[in-house]
Order: C-alpha cells, then structure tokens, then sequence
C-alpha cells in the first residue's frame, strides 16, 4: 500500500484518539500544572491568545467565541498536549516577623495539560459544540516551616470545565454563540496554627463543588478580510466548604472558603493585510474585584485573609504570517494587569502583573488534518508581599509552556 497524507492523517486521527481518551480521567484529577493558567493548548497559544475571540480558523473557536463556530466548514474535531514547567521561589525580607526560611522551590515539576473540542455541522449557519478543558489551577508546595506558614502551607486547585455551545449565523456578516459552563473544582489547603505552649498545629481543607455559568458571543464580519469578535463569561463561584481536617485533635474550626471565579469580557479583532500576514489583537476586562475573602476561626484564632482584589485589564498583540499554503507561523505578546496591592497579596496567590511571549506554527498536514505547535513564556512578576506577618517577593516567578495541537476535518 503506497503512504500519503490522508493515510497519515488517518492513522494519527486514531492514535491520537486512543492517547486523548486514556489520560484525560487521571490528568483531570492530578495537578493543573502551574499558577492560574490561561493556556489551553490551541492554537491561539501561539499569538499569547491575541484575537482568539475573531479567529475562528478551528474546533477551539467553541472555547474563545463559540459563535465562530459559523465560519467552520463541516464538522471539525481539535485535541490538544501540553506541558507546563515553572519556577516560583519566595525571598523573605529581612524585616518579616514571623522566623522560618524562604519556603523552597514551591513549584518545579512539569505538569501536563490536555484540552478537547469538538464542533458539528447541522446546517452551514447552525453549529454545535463542546470544549473538556481547565481554564484555571494552582499548585504551590512550601516547605512546612517556612516564614509564611501560618497563611499558607500548600495549595492545589483544579478547576475542570466543559462547555456545550450553539452558534448560529443570522445573516452574511453577523453570528450569535451562547453556551453553559460546567465546572468542577477540588481545593486541597494547609495551613499551619499557632497553639500556646505546643508545637504548631494545622487546618487542613479538602473541598470540592460544581458550579454552572454561561457565555454569549457574537461574531461581525465587517469585510472578507476584516472580523472583530466579543465573548462574555459569567461568574463561576464555587464554595468549597468540605471536609476540615484540625490537628490537634479537640480544636474545633469554622472555615469559609469561597472563590469566585470571575465574569469577563473579551473584545478580538483579526486583519488580513494580504494574502501573507495578518494582525491579531485582543482587549479585556476581569471582575476579580468580586474575589471572596478566606475566613478561619478557631478556639484559639481566627484568621480572615482579605483578598482586596481589583478588576484587571488584558490587552494582546499578535501577527500570522503565511510564507506558502501549507505553514501559518505565529507570534505574540500579551499583558494582564496586576489584580492586587503588596499590602493584599497572599502567597497562596502571589499574583502580579503578568507579561506572555509567544511564538507558535501550523502545518497544513493533509486535507483534512492540521497540527501545530507553540512555546510560551509566563512572567509572573515580582509579587511583592508587605503584610503585617509576611514580608519579601519572589525572586522566581514565572512559567514556561509547551503545547501540540491536531485538528481534523470530517
């Protein structure tokens, strides 16, 4: 039998399939892989997410503006590997009051990250979809007798989603997407306890909750050439007041412990400047203003973590370029506003301004079949700390992540 393309195509279709069903039970039960992430191993990786929301070149268009749907040809599936390696490393200043070291390397071993999607064709101007995927997770492991013990210890957050959407295309330049959320999440947390006249204690949370949203979309084509695209997300909050777990025995807890994940709207537009290249840009806004405090009494101490958090902005820059029909070489940058003062900040989060560079390409490897790839870099920012019982910044904070996506045409 002579080998093509399609029979390629064919035979990594099923591969891939077969590697896609094995691991995305267990990888969506282990750890997310970094510190609240924003890649999702499509595509748009390689433009730092710039112009997502108007691309709408593939199946992830379910995920970043389900109404690009319409702009799909026939049905389409897309899956996604990825990996994610960082380095977050906390420094104490010398004036922090309470004694202990830095913490360690809270973060290093790579993690792996899968997503799917998958868009069906009922008519050209009425689509339906689904996305498996986590939009967000942290998992920080410092050392037990580090100096921001009594904050925090050790954190994992997981937050899985899936997302059915419809898209329907109203006239030659306008499509309408709306879509439900679904999301589970698992929050696993200990922090140490002071106890008078003993060795420290702690207060260990193992949470779970599922949460339900939606999202609308609408899609414009205002020429051939030109498309600008807006997607909402409403707020996810999740309570993940679950099993408490107080060492020493006897002590008894309340804990509240709620995170909203926040509505945000996002604003893409892409451009064809000829033939070859391409403009892509994206601008945002997030509610977190609408994160919840974490509330922790017991008989001997109550500890209310203000979060304080502000709304962040997101503004994205990126350029396709196409040197014949079969590659689309990508690159972009993106920017996130800092969502919190150093007098607020915790290190269970030790989120500051966040600046991503990326770089990405597709291949147009058969008719019916396109893979991809993208490296992105997270810096994180210093994440200063100045509270009344912790003080310092993070001399590493950042994250390096490696995607592969394959998307087949039916």
């Amino acid at each position: 039998m002579t080998w093509t393309k399609a029979h390629a195509s064919r035979r990594m279709f099923g591969c891939f399939a077969v590697i896609w069903v094995v691991l995305a039970l267990p990888l969506a039960q282990g750890w997310a892989g970094g510190l609240y992430l924003n890649e999702f191993n499509t595509p748009s990786a390689g433009v730092a997410g710039a112009g997502a929301q108007a691309f709408a070149g593939d199946a992830s268009t379910a995920f970043h503006n389900p109404a690009g749907m319409t702009h799909l040809d026939g049905s389409q599936l897309m899956g996604g590997l990825g990996l994610i390696y960082g380095e977050i490393e906390f420094a104490g200043d010398p004036t922090t009051p309470i004694p202990g070291d830095d913490g360690g390397e809270a973060i290093s071993a790579p993690a792996p990250l899968l997503t799917g999607f998958y868009v069906h064709s009922l008519s050209d101007n009425l689509k339906i979809g689904v996305g498996l995927l986590s939009i967000s997770g942290a998992a920080l492991d410092y050392s037990d007798g580090w100096t921001g013990r009594f904050l925090v210890q050790d954190v994992q957050l997981l937050t899985v989603s899936a997302q059915p959407v419809i898209a329907y295309r109203v006239n030659d330049w306008l499509s309408l997407g709306a879509g439900v959320s679904v999301m589970y999440a698992t929050l696993d947390q200990d922090s140490a306890v002071p106890v008078p006249g003993r060795p420290n204690g702690q207060v260990s949370l193992d949470g779970d909750d599922t949460e339900f949203g939606f999202n609308l979309s609408t899609l414009i084509d205002l020429s051939p050439r030109t498309r600008f695209g807006i997607s909402y997300q409403s707020k996810l909050a999740l309570d993940f007041s679950g099993d408490v777990e107080i060492n020493p025995v006897g002590v008894s807890a309340a804990v509240d412990t709620r995170l909203t994940l926040p509505q945000y709207i996002r604003v893409g537009v892409y451009h064809e400047l000829n033939d070859q290249f391409a403009l892509l840009g994206t601008i945002g806004w997030d509610d977190w203003s609408a994160l919840d405090n974490l509330y922790i009494s017991t008989e001997r101490l109550s500890v209310q973590v203000a979060r304080n958090w502000q709304d962040t902005y997101h503004i994205a820059g990126g350029i396709h370029y196409r040197p014949n029909d079969d590659w689309l070489l990508q690159a972009g940058i993106a920017y996130d506003s800092s969502p919190v003062d150093k007098e607020d900040r915790t290190p269970d989060m030790p989120v500051d301004r966040q600046f991503r560079y990326a770089v990405g390409t597709q291949y147009q490897w058969a008719d019916d079949l396109k893979i991809g790839g993208s490296l992105e870099i997270v810096d994180a920012g210093d994440a200063e700390i100045d509270r009344r019982f912790l003080r310092g910044d993070y001399s590493k904070n950042y994250l390096v992540y490696l995607g592969l996506s394959a998307s087949w045409q039916f």
